[in-house]
């Protein structure tokens, strides 16, 4: 028989109590119960991917068969970034917050699974009289007209104690349904951690690929302001020898100073960039600047980029995997809230109760006294309450349907548009590259023209303008594609591990 993690839990730390009558009873929550038994629905999805078709070869092919992306960072070998990754997963503050609502919901399945186990409690009282009169009058107790006076100690000692158990019979199984339902919320939380674990990946790659296209454009523009400002020592020196105009000397410095400007702008975003990859490490924004102040390559990407099929996402996603718990939480919902139409069966026992007043004799029988009783609860009329409860359930799992039926979609959408972008991108980085080639050996045709006569300055200052502008297009577009490439591995769910064991002994998870 399989057991759910709840009769897991319970036997686990039951069995360390030797509690064996009440381990078999936890047997009982995988009995029947009332209210619908849920199947996981079978929803359709594509056959393959649309946007796998190219019409021409890309620099990175996606293909259609399936890897393990659990690490899916690595495929940039750019030790920097996995060391990033990995420094986030452990130290994120939002994740540890996931992990600790992961806990409080495993924490919640002991508490509902504990409602269908008999409750046992003792009490001890202790309690003492003190009369300075040693007598006690009790009005017309055996009905004289005077009342009657009896002599009492002084001082008298009561002791007492008692044993008292409970337990609801959970015939109909609204509490197994409870139990279900929380079941099924800490399998949502451990899948909504590892959501978590998804989206942190994906946003300390964007970050660290937006940082090093930024760096990249730094680096041009000072290179460009370097050569720019050369050109312009020249110039002055051609001008005080009378061969060149001052206009040309304006129109130049104007170009060294807006190239210069550039460079102020592009730093900032490159610093706060630094300051979001520290935040998501669970640092201070200043701590991570000297790691990453340096330049550094930008990351290119794989000859092949494994997707695998869009079905795939119904076990990868963790959005997925979350919404259909939710769904299955919902449904054992619609459980409880049948169970409030039938009767409860409650057994109750109270004692042995002993009472004395000396603690010599307080636990002899003829001290003792016990009660034990049954009782039957079953609501007769309660103005539609039960009823009312019961579609309000029903809506709730109709609306967990509808929220997983578009998880879906959203899912599948995802990945098509990421794939859309990653295609058209490539097809922009040869052309870019030629654009830039081209304007590269027209600055050089421009300033050859220039030396002899043939064009004024103003074609030398376009073509620098339209070197400067090339290069940063490039340099956009392969950190675009590289972006592209994360939200894809995003996409298709890809940055957590399958080990759903290791996922619940987390430290600090109390795992039996």
């Amino acid at each position: 028989m399989s057991l759910s993690p709840t009769a897991l839990i319970l036997l686990q730390r039951l069995r360390r109590g030797r509690s064996w009558a009440v381990a078999a009873s936890v047997l009982a929550l995988q009995a029947c119960a009332v209210g619908p038994n849920y199947h996981t629905p079978n929803v359709a999805t594509p056959a393959a991917y649309s946007e796998l078709a190219t019409g021409q070869e890309p620099l990175s092919q996606p293909v259609a068969t399936e890897a393990d992306l659990s690490q899916w960072w690595t495929q940039f070998n750019d030790s920097t970034l996995n060391s990033l990754i990995q420094r986030a997963l452990a130290q994120n503050l939002n994740l540890k917050v996931a992990t600790a609502r992961l806990r409080q919901a495993r924490e919640s399945v002991v508490v509902a699974a504990s409602a269908d186990i008999p409750h046992l409690s003792s009490s001890a009282t202790v309690a003492r009289l003190n009369d300075n009169s040693k007598t006690l009058v009790l009005p017309g107790l055996f009905g004289a007209d005077g009342g009657d006076t009896i002599t009492t100690p002084s001082h008298l000692n009561l002791f007492a104690a008692n044993l008292d158990a409970s337990w609801e019979i959970d015939i109909f199984g609204g509490g197994r349904r409870s139990v279900e339902e929380a079941d099924a919320n800490l399998e949502a939380a451990v899948w909504r951690r590892r959501d978590g674990e998804v989206s942190l990946t994906a946003e300390v790659a964007n970050d660290y690929l937006t940082l090093r296209a930024l760096q990249a454009e730094i680096v041009i523009a000072q290179r460009e302001a370097q050569t720019q400002a050369a050109d312009f020592t020249i110039i002055r020196q051609v001008a005080k020898a009378g061969f060149d105009t001052q206009l040309n000397i304006n129109q130049q410095q104007a170009q060294v100073e807006a190239t210069i400007a550039q460079i102020p702008e592009l730093q900032a975003e490159a610093r706060a960039q630094i300051h979001a990859i520290a935040v998501l490490l669970g640092q201070p924004p200043e701590t991570m600047a000297a790691e990453l102040d340096r330049d550094g390559p930008l990351p290119s990407p794989p000859l092949t980029l494994p997707v695998g099929l869009p079905s795939d996402l119904l076990r990868r996603r963790p959005d997925i995997r979350e919404a259909e718990r939710e769904l299955a939480a919902a449904t054992a919902g619609v459980g409880v809230q049948v169970a409030n139409l039938y009767p409860k069966f409650n057994v109750m026992a109270f004692g042995p109760a002993f009472a004395s007043t000396t603690t010599d004799h307080l636990f002899d029988l003829n001290n003792a006294a016990s009660l034990g009783y049954g009782m039957i609860q079953w609501p007769i009329f309660e103005g539609g309450r039960v009823r009312a409860g019961i579609r309000s359930a029903r809506a709730q799992a109709d609306q967990a349907y509808l929220s997983y039926q578009q998880t879906i979609l959203s899912a599948l959408q995802n990945v098509e548009d990421a794939l859309a972008r990653y295609k058209s991108e490539q097809q922009r980085i040869k052309p870019l590259e030629a654009s830039l080639k081209a304007a590269q050996s027209s600055l050089v045709i421009a300033k050859q023209q220039y030396a002899i006569g043939l064009v004024t300055y103003i074609n030398i200052l376009q073509a620098q303008a339209t070197v400067l502008n090339a290069e940063n297009q490039l340099t956009q577009a392969k950190a675009s594609l590289a972006r592209d490439l994360a939200s894809i591995y995003t996409a298709v769910g890809g940055g957590w591990s399958a080990d759903e064991a290791a996922e619940l002994k987390k430290p600090g998870m109390s795992w039996p």
